[in-house]
């Protein structure tokens, strides 16, 4: 934009912001911040608390997306404290972050569905960091909206991949997972093109797809097994011809990796490798920060580590699939915040493979122990923090001054 006027106006798409980050940071980090979390960082990522050892990966946290996402929405409010802004959905996949954006008074729509038809010229909306569907923009833009985009680059990064594809005519295998809003925002712009896609869970899926590429079968069986996870007018027997693989920035990079893999060499079988280039392509885009708090996680689970406690939203896909690193490893707790710690005795968390939480009795065993820490990409550092201390009240130690104990008054 060349002005913040120019960023107001009636359908405009605002990705820079009001140039209020500096009146924004103090507050953010009233919010998000922790002492705590920045002094166990400068100690090697560990900290001793009696007879607990807490060490944390070296990448963990806040990404730099989920950073940009967040300062939009606090410069929008802080830029226009006398209008309502509006988000379309969950600015990323953490209660604490969401609830505090409820709080300073941003209306979430996908709180109030009605809401959209109330909307007009110049109302004020944000995009979240997942992005939007293609629909949903120009509606938007339609209404005369000012939008507010805090799509991370990463996902723009799919979306560039996937309309290389559709220009090509080869049809997007996405691997990810078709309910999330990434997912559906990525997958958008290929039905938007006039391209086709199919997403893939897993490798389990992706082999059920290579296999009908090899040895055809029954479209209805096949359609009916991927019900909502393919474009309309998808038909398998002419659009498997010619694939190109992306995938949600923040799967499992090793699976992602093996799915592309397997469809090229499927594509080498059916049609040879001189031929290949005319029947697959693939681009690696996992995010960054997600290869980076996945390898990190790969790392401290070769320690001599006790336990870990993975800490995120249960809706947040990169923070499950660092639970799903680790629980290869030792006992591993996904939760959600330091409430999910009930007592010693009882933990709130989400298994690995489950879509609901649950509680587990027993779960802290007695005597000392080392406790491996990560967090998703979405959760705030003060949630990390936060966990920290209700642990290590457990064994009556308080966290007087960052990074020390005593033992707690009785």
């Amino acid at each position: 934009m060349s002005s913040v006027q120019d960023a107001i106006t009636p359908g405009a798409i605002n990705r820079r912001g009001f140039g209020l980050k500096d009146a924004i940071q103090a507050p953010i980090a009233t919010d998000y911040h922790s002492t705590l979390i920045d002094q166990m960082v400068a100690q090697g990522h560990r900290l001793r608390v009696g007879e607990f050892e807490f060490r944390l990966a070296t990448d963990f946290g806040f990404c730099y997306g989920v950073d940009r996402a967040v300062e939009l929405a606090y410069e929008t409010v802080t830029r226009f404290p006398d209008r309502t802004v509006y988000l379309t959905n969950e600015i990323i996949h953490n209660p604490r972050v969401n609830n505090r954006l409820r709080e300073l008074g941003v209306k979430f729509l996908s709180d109030e569905p009605a809401a959209y038809e109330r909307l007009g010229t110049g109302d004020l909306v944000i995009l979240p960091a997942f992005g939007a569907p293609q629909s949903q923009l120009e509606e938007l833009q339609r209404r005369g909206c000012v939008l507010v985009d805090s799509t991370c680059g990463a996902v723009m990064k799919v979306w560039r991949r996937v309309e290389t594809y559709v220009k090509d005519r080869f049809t997007s295998i996405i691997h990810g997972k078709f309910w999330h809003e990434e997912t559906i925002a990525s997958s958008s712009r290929v039905s938007s093109g006039g391209g086709q896609y199919l997403i893939v869970l897993d490798r389990a899926e992706a082999q059920l797809v290579c296999d009908y590429i090899l040895q055809g079968g029954d479209r209805t069986a096949f359609l009916t097994r991927f019900q909502g996870a393919y474009s309309p007018g998808f038909d398998p027997a002419t659009d498997l011809l010619r694939v190109g693989c992306a995938n949600q920035t923040t799967m499992l990079s090793s699976e992602s990796l093996a799915i592309a893999e397997l469809f090229r060499q499927t594509m080498i079988k059916k049609y040879g490798t001189v031929a290949i280039e005319q029947h697959f392509r693939s681009f690696d885009t996992i995010c960054t920060a997600t290869q980076d708090r996945q390898d990190a996680m790969l790392a401290l689970a070769q320690e001599p580590i006790d336990l870990f406690l993975v800490v995120g939203g249960f809706n947040s896909s990169n923070t499950s699939h660092l639970a799903e690193i680790a629980g290869h490893h030792k006992p591993t707790y996904h939760i959600e915040d330091a409430a999910g710690l009930v007592s010693s005795g009882v933990i709130r968390h989400k298994p690995m493979g489950s879509t609901t939480p649950t509680e587990t009795h027993g779960w802290l065993p007695d005597g000392p122990l080392t406790i491996g820490l990560t967090s998703g990409a979405s959760t705030p550092n003060r949630i990390l923090g936060d966990v920290i201390e209700r642990l290590a009240s457990f064994r009556g130690y308080a966290l007087d001054a960052p990074c020390t104990s005593s033992p707690a008054p009785s």
